[in-house]
């Protein structure tokens, strides 16, 4: 089975279902399946083949939607750009995946003309909103996007071992490296993680959340391989105007990270929007507090909450049954089916249950590589217990207890090593996030002359809060061990994120 044609089954299914909702326009499934056969005709009408790589550069749209299948049936490997992404990285990855082809909004002519100036292997830009009196010095490479091709679709031989999609890394360490993805690979994590969160027919899914971040691009994956509807937003950058959509469209499922739900709790209008037909929130990118977990349940008491964990290089790794949140609230859960995951220690050694180590996934969900870096590469894939076979090393810390429930404890560069004992930075920041008045918070080592390292703390605060750095090192105090505690707090107007939401450490120290 192949990615796209669990969209088409969904479309041989309910033609006239509606599946997307933007804006406005409402779309069957039977209308994406057209415009989708389109722009895969024009695409290779333009030269694209089975194997080439077709960037999106995109802000959330039906043509992001549609330039996903369009791809796939035209046996092509679909590359989603953020578009918050600047023209130096862009021109990045453009030469980095030899991309042939380009699909980006008109809005961001000023980043894509300057990229492609730099580039070389794209041949073909399809702009959405450009007029056919486009300035005479733009790049003639440049085409408006089609809306209909004089050229029939030729099926290519595609088959699940072919990439289906390349996403890139936010590159906080480096270079950002593309994340190959097989149709297998994608087919396996949808089937799985749509399973775990009983989508259903009658669903109708927000998604706030972008579509180049790959918890954005499978609300759509999973929605249209059950035939749910979803309901598309640019962004949650207007929180009251995403919630007047959740009633009007009415909501059952909403999928969201930390920052998004801490935004959504601190609206003092939320409660005037009734959310009644919400049945899931669903979470990943960064674990959610404690706090947060009983806000969320107090504020929608109907609804499941369903948290998971995952990373690029497989999507999703683990998930935790609603039912045992009120046992273990702070655990990520186990690994899905079809998957098994372990710990190993820094020598590459499997872990009993109840210690602490490297989580180490291996399954179909696991990705190819990282496109064109062997070395990289083999940082990540590593010999697995079955002679021949490679499993992924997450470069994630986990602690497991008794039963082999797991509990994230920090990424591998992030522990602060600090009097000789090593402080995970998520503990830390749980605490601060139950300290009444604490809106957002980021643990960081700094250098320290006696500590090797000391505990620093950034937290915003919630507004008409008032705290001092003493009361917040006297809470932790009260809360954690001493090595524990914050030596610094700083409070800030703002935490820096990521363009997926994630809040980012890199720099505060």
């Amino acid at each position: 089975m192949l990615l796209h044609q669990l969209f088409e089954q969904s479309v041989s299914q309910s033609p006239d279902k509606e599946a997307l909702v933007f804006e406005g326009v409402r779309l069957t499934y039977a209308d994406i399946d057209r415009r989708a056969s389109q722009l895969a005709a024009a695409l290779q009408q333009r030269g694209v083949q089975r194997g080439d790589r077709v960037a999106t550069f995109l802000d959330n749209s039906v043509e992001a939607v549609i330039a996903i299948y369009a791809t796939l049936k035209c046996g092509a490997v679909f590359m989603p750009i953020n578009p918050l992404t600047k023209r130096d990285k862009l021109a990045y990855l453009l030469n980095d995946s030899r991309a042939s082809a380009l699909i980006a909004h008109a809005a961001l002519r000023s980043e894509f003309e300057d990229a492609l100036a730099h580039n070389k292997s794209v041949h073909t830009c399809y702009v959405v909103g450009s007029r056919n009196d486009a300035p005479a010095h733009a790049d003639a490479r440049c085409l408006p996007y089609p809306t209909q091709s004089s050229q029939l679709l030729t099926v290519p031989p595609t088959i699940d071992q072919d990439l289906a999609g390349i996403i890139y890394t936010s590159g906080s360490t480096g270079d950002p490296k593309g994340v190959m993805l097989t149709h297998l690979n994608m087919v396996s994590a949808a089937r799985s993680i749509s399973t775990y969160l009983e989508l259903q027919r009658d669903d109708r899914i927000v998604c706030v959340l972008p579509l180049a971040f790959d918890y954005g691009l499978y609300q759509v994956l999973m929605a249209f391989l059950v035939g749910a509807t979803v309901v598309l937003e640019r962004s949650f950058s207007f929180p009251v105007k995403v919630l007047e959509t959740c009633v009007k469209e009415r909501i059952t499922v909403f999928p969201g990270v930390p920052t998004v739900f801490s935004l959504l709790m601190n609206l003092k209008t939320l409660r005037d929007h009734p959310l009644d037909h919400l049945r899931k929130i669903t979470n990943t990118a960064a674990a959610l507090s404690e706090e947060h977990i009983r806000q969320l349940r107090n504020l929608f008491p109907q609804a499941k909450l369903y948290s998971m964990y995952g990373l690029t290089e497989c999507k999703r790794v683990t998930y935790l049954p609603p039912d045992q949140l009120d046992i273990r609230p702070t655990s990520v859960g186990r690994g899905m089916p079809n998957e098994e995951v372990w710990l190993v220690d820094e020598a590459g050694k499997r872990l009993p249950f109840g210690a602490t180590g490297e989580l180490v996934i291996r399954g179909s969900n696991v990705m190819r590589g990282y496109w064109d870096k062997p070395e990289q590469t083999a940082k990540r894939l590593k010999p697995g217990p079955i002679a021949g076979e490679m499993v992924l090393h997450s470069g994630d810390i986990f602690h497991t207890d008794a039963e082999g429930w797991l509990y994230f404890v920090a990424r591998k560069d992030d522990i602060i090593k600090s009097r000789g004992e090593k402080v995970s930075p998520r503990e830390v920041e749980n605490v601060l996030y139950g300290m009444p008045g604490i809106l957002e918070a980021a643990v960081v080592g700094v250098p320290d002359p006696v500590l090797g390292e000391a505990v620093k703390a950034f937290v915003t605060l919630k507004a008409g809060t008032i705290l001092t750095e003493r009361e917040v090192i006297k809470y932790c105090a009260s809360k954690l061990e001493s090595f524990m505690a914050p030596k610094y707090v700083a409070f800030v107007d703002e935490l820096p994120k990521t363009d997926t939401g994630k809040i980012k450490k890199t720099g505060l120290a």
